[in-house]
């Protein structure tokens, strides 16, 4: 893939998704995302003003990826402005307090599996389709903690979220592969791991003591999303991934290298405190 590739990112107003938009559009891509309302829409039009690129290059809309309704709608609007729809990213997701699993209340678990999973699922059902009548695309996953197998204290909803939409990603991947023994096409269902990156959801939750304890280890691991996100976009355009298969930013082996290299290289990419809200 190359410039002018056309890439649809959820939740593309802020954060990743956000640090994501203006990669692609460095690289001279064309851009569709959204955001959940108005109000994230207006947001992403202040941080418009930053966006690498010409306008005529970005569409914005207001979409809540929990309503499959309204995900397609964005399907449609980036493949009536752009022509077509080349790359899609499901990077909208949301995060639970940290706390104990059965501490949560129902509409904790419940806001946290809409966004994570069934946001996941309406936009790979979505883009899946269109890619199929195309005969050409990419569906890229976000994975995030959770994702390996972990289990950590208090992640128990996001951890659950992110393992279950690493598995549906593969088992997409796995349908793809058995439609294409019958009806050929080149269509991948892929996932994208980009770590621990200085966002809001990073932070969600702790409380003061909580984060000047976790600092320690996220100062070690964690990553601003402008180092991160465009490294994540040259391996998307770059195309080479095997439908089913992973990028990750934050592998084993180098988080293993920042711990035994923690002593002598110190690494401060949060914040003393936690940001206020």
């Amino acid at each position: 893939m190359s410039g002018g590739t056309v890439v649809v990112v959820t939740g593309g107003t802020r954060g990743i998704g956000l640090g994501l938009v203006r990669a692609f559009l460095a690289r001279g891509c064309r851009v569709a995302l959204c955001g959940r309302s108005a109000g994230a829409g207006a947001a992403a039009g202040e941080a418009g003003e930053a966006l690498p690129g010409p306008a005529d290059r970005v569409l914005e809309r207001v979409a809540d990826v929990t309503d499959r309704g309204q995900v397609q709608a964005l399907w449609d609007a980036a493949y009536e402005r752009f022509g077509r729809v080349d790359v899609w990213i499901n990077n909208a997701g949301a995060a639970a307090p940290r706390r104990p699993f059965w501490e949560l209340s129902a509409a904790d678990v419940e806001a946290v599996a809409a966004a994570n999973l069934l946001g996941t699922a309406h936009g790979s059902a979505v883009a899946v389709t269109g890619f199929l009548a195309q005969g050409r695309g990419r569906l890229w996953n976000m994975e995030g903690f959770g994702s390996d197998g972990r289990a950590l204290p208090g992640l128990g909803a996001y951890g659950a979220t992110k393992s279950a939409v690493t598995y549906l990603t593969r088992a997409i991947a796995a349908d793809l592969d058995e439609r294409a023994r019958a009806h050929p096409h080149d269509v991948k269902a892929l996932r994208l791991s980009p770590g621990m990156l200085v966002t809001d959801l990073l932070v969600h939750g702790y409380t003061p003591e909580q984060y000047a304890k976790a600092r320690k280890v996220l100062d070690i691991l964690a990553d601003r999303v402008e180092t991160v996100t465009p490294w994540l976009a040259d391996r998307v355009l770059n195309d080479r991934t095997r439908n089913g298969g992973r990028v990750a930013w934050l592998t084993r082996r180098r988080a293993a290298a920042r711990f035994a290299t923690a002593a002598l290289r110190r690494r401060d990419v949060l914040p003393e405190t936690l940001p206020v809200r």
